[in-house]
């Protein structure tokens, strides 16, 4: 993610509304990937000619995108959302801001490496967000339980994962090094471009090659993991514990790493850092400077006493892997 700059000079980073320094309200537009002075109602956007920011900016200030023509309300990120927490409880539309926080990175992050972003109103299994809550944390709502997911295009999470300590607890109880909401969205695009991506029968039998047969029950096969997963030791060969639940599982969990590197890699380059990259499309090169810039991460939390910003190991079957997600991202 790299940072942008008002035109007075001053840096914005990609979450900003307005510049701190003049105080000119400002956007994220994904058409130039850049940020530009914003109007905050149609009124000023007609008398201005500036662009005008998303209804969800305006209305809830939970978004900072620019909508696309002069007739549009939502940004293409908003016009993705099927459903969102019950805006009229504080808490509910905080834990929404952190959620559409994460889902514009993750968007950002497709853009920037041109994979299609087709929503369902061009395509009836496009793209989608769904942000619901169950009974366990809210008693008053009408679903039990709603568990993270994807089906045909549509991304679910359950918005409890957007609170800190619902989502640490989480982590402890699945024994999982990497836990966030950003990580949530990652994971669960990589479904959706598997659907996208893996096209020909060439690419299926070599994605079975790395990862495995797709085709095994995929729910016996989760049953089976979350049944044994204290008991289930970790296979070094695979990227995360969670990896080994389902080859589709393991994919995603790929895919999502991928992601990682380049965001990361791409914010290591615009703060000045030799170990950061923005060179994508040679996997050795960016295997390179990852690795490099890995070692610096943890070596930096380590300073501060903490606990490893990177607590991966990646085997040789791994790389391979990655570069499998690589390769269908740029296939020349």
């Amino acid at each position: 993610m790299k940072n942008f700059m008002c035109a007075c000079g001053n840096t914005l980073f990609f979450e900003n509304t307005v510049c701190l320094q003049c105080g000119e309200l400002v956007g994220f537009d994904p058409a130039t990937m850049q940020m530009l002075p914003a109007a905050h109602s149609p009124a000023s956007s007609l008398a201005s000619g500036l662009p005008l920011l998303c209804k969800n900016a305006i209305n809830f200030a939970v978004c900072n995108w620019l909508v696309e023509g002069a007739l549009s309300t939502y940004c293409i990120s908003c016009k993705l959302n099927v459903t969102i927490p019950n805006v009229m409880q504080s808490t509910r539309r905080l834990w929404w801001q952190s959620l559409e926080n994460a889902k514009r990175r993750l968007l950002y992050s497709l853009l920037r490496l041109r994979l299609p972003i087709v929503g369902r109103d061009a395509d009836p299994q496009g793209l989608a967000f769904q942000f619901s809550e169950d009974q366990r944390t809210n008693p008053a709502v009408s679903e039990e339980l709603v568990t993270t997911g994807h089906l045909n295009g549509l991304i679910t999470i359950n918005i409890a994962e957007a609170d800190l300590v619902n989502r640490a607890i989480s982590q402890q109880f699945n024994g999982e090094l990497y836990r966030t909401v950003l990580g949530h969205f990652r994971h669960e695009s990589g479904h959706y471009y598997y659907n996208k991506l893996i096209n020909n029968d060439d690419l299926l039998q070599q994605f079975r090659h790395l990862f495995g047969d797709e085709t095994q029950s995929y729910s016996d096969a989760l049953s089976k993991y979350y049944g044994n997963k204290h008991q289930i030791a970790h296979d070094p060969d695979m990227i995360s514990h969670y990896a080994q639940s389902h080859p589709l599982e393991d994919w995603a969990e790929v895919w999502a790493h991928y992601l990682h590197m380049i965001d990361t890699l791409e914010t290591a380059k615009d703060y000045g850092l030799h170990q950061g990259s923005i060179r994508f499309g040679i996997f050795d090169e960016t295997l390179t400077k990852w690795s490099e810039l890995t070692v610096l991460l943890n070596a930096l939390n380590r300073s501060m006493g903490l606990e490893d910003a990177y607590p991966f190991v990646l085997s040789e079957l791994t790389l391979r892997k990655l570069r499998f997600v690589h390769h269908l991202i740029y296939p020349s």
